[in-house]
């Protein structure tokens, strides 16, 4: 059985200079978990497939079209298919979240 934690997987070189790891890939799905500073953002961009952010700590403010959310641990937030999104950390914490986009846009 594989197991996998997200201190074995290195940081990935990114556009929005944060902690981003991809934790696992298949044709069908990415899972990546991302870690925000206070302060630190992931700049407004499209994804070319579905995706959702789920909150693992902290409470990012995720904004997706418009339309903005403070998202504490244990919340999952869907975005369509070319969907605009950002997602801030304005607290005075860490936040960490899984992003998950099927199917894997580089597969």
């Amino acid at each position: 059985m594989q197991t996998i934690t997200a201190d074995q997987i290195p940081v990935a070189d990114n556009p929005h200079g944060v902690d981003v790891r991809h934790l696992y890939k298949t044709p069908d799905v990415v899972v990546t978990q991302i870690t925000l500073q206070p302060g630190e953002v992931v700049k407004p961009h499209k994804a070319p497939v579905d995706a959702f952010f789920y909150v693992l700590e902290g409470s990012p403010r995720i904004t997706i079209e418009g339309e903005t959310v403070a998202a504490p641990a244990g919340t999952l937030v869907p975005s369509a298919t070319g969907h605009l999104h950002d997602i801030r950390n304005e607290g005075d914490g860490v936040a960490r979240f899984l992003v998950v986009k099927t199917p894997n846009p580089a597969a």
